[in-house]
């Protein structure tokens, strides 16, 4: 039979095998929940600035995207079975496509900027490196926009890998109009790649045409 100190010792054992891993994760969380509050900040004094040039406040984003979203994952997951199907160069293209459709948008929407701040609400695991981070857009005299962001750690640095705004997701959105064009085009990637490259020129046309200073009046 167990002496009372044997059983003391198990327990106590026990319980630093059960707490193992929840430190960690804790700091992990609060970490996350760390990255997107700079990620929102970086973003509300960097891009969303009063006057800023169409051509720089995009250079500016264009930097935050590329540091902040995991663009190769994202890829994967938007394209789905099709990234499997393209070609080693399809791939690269349709990744340089992609990440210029969202810095021309993203960074044109951050140009309305009104004063809205974001709100964390909630930090929630999702396996072992992702964590799903609740939040909302506050704005004056409308109602808050719901917004969640999937991240991922990796080492010492954390990922965006999806937004899902209002419960509506990036990633699956764009995977579905996606497919859609591909299947419209006979299943063949480059219909993709064709139509995101005429989206393309189109954004960077509105981008050069509002940098050209209208006629002065009389």
């Amino acid at each position: 039979m167990l002496s009372r100190r044997s059983l003391i010792a198990a327990f106590t054992a026990v319980a630093a095998l059960l707490s193992i891993g929840a430190p960690a994760q804790a700091d992990s969380a609060t970490d996350a929940r760390a990255f997107i509050q700079r990620l929102a900040d970086t973003a509300m004094t960097t891009v969303a600035v009063k006057g800023l040039p169409d051509e720089e406040r995009t250079r500016r984003f264009r930097t935050l995207f590329v540091d902040t979203f995991d663009l190769p994952e994202i890829g994967k997951l938007v394209l789905g079975r099709y990234w499997r199907a393209a070609t080693p160069e399809q791939q690269h293209e349709f990744l340089r496509l992609f990440e210029d459709v969202q810095v021309y948008t993203w960074a044109r929407r951050f140009k309305d900027y009104s004063g809205e701040t974001l709100e964390i609400l909630s930090v929630v695991p999702e396996g072992e490196t992702d964590f799903i981070v609740q939040s909302r857009i506050k704005r004056e005299k409308l109602d808050p926009i719901q917004v969640g962001w999937r991240v991922r750690k990796a080492g010492e640095t954390f990922h965006v890998l999806d937004i899902v705004v209002e419960g509506a997701s990036m990633a699956f959105t764009h995977r579905s109009e996606y497919s859609s064009v591909i299947q419209s085009g006979g299943g063949q990637v480059d219909a993709l790649l064709a139509a995101l490259r005429k989206k393309v020129a189109q954004l960077q046309a509105e981008v050069n045409t509002a940098q050209v200073p209208g006629p002065k009046a009389n």
